[in-house]
């Protein structure tokens, strides 16, 4: 019985995922974990984020990072992938453009109307944004409980 998902299938629900769970170290070792919308592509993560934040703080001073994306109401529903690795601030602008590319596509829809927001608000928005990168490091956490059902129930 393994209820494991397959490196490939993984990464198609890292990809697809709506928002993803990132965490980083304080300064003193605490974690911290934040919602973040993502993309995915050559085994990486990518992040937007304005480029005065403490989350970049964090990561310039530990690589150290967590990230997270889960489906399922249900816990038969349950469907997960994690892993451990490092991030860093991205730097080559080809993968650059291609993240801020699949970012601009993947959330479109979902981005605040800036025209009601408060200034300050709509300020952060339209800050200057850089590119996290995220990269596991050995292999993938993944879980799809229902591989843990009877055939039967599995199908049905």
């Amino acid at each position: 019985m393994d209820f494991r998902l397959t490196e490939e299938e993984s990464w198609g629900f890292i990809a697809q995922a709506q928002t993803g769970i990132l965490t980083t170290l304080r300064r003193d070792g605490r974690p911290i974990t934040l919602p973040v919308w993502h993309v995915a592509f050559g085994h990486r993560v990518y992040v937007r984020t304005p480029e005065r934040t403490s989350k970049l703080a964090r990561i310039r001073r530990d690589a150290r990072a967590s990230f997270l994306v889960e489906s399922g109401q249900a816990w038969i529903d349950l469907i997960a992938v994690g892993f451990n690795g490092r991030a860093w601030i991205e730097d080559d602008q080809t993968v650059i453009a291609e993240a801020h590319r699949r970012l601009d596509e993947k959330y479109a829809a979902f981005e605040p109307p800036l025209d009601q927001l408060l200034p300050a608000v709509a300020a952060y928005y339209t800050s200057p944004k850089l590119i996290v990168a995220l990269e596991p490091e050995g292999r993938l956490s993944t879980w799809n409980n229902r591989a843990l059902l009877a055939p039967a129930q599995a199908s049905g």
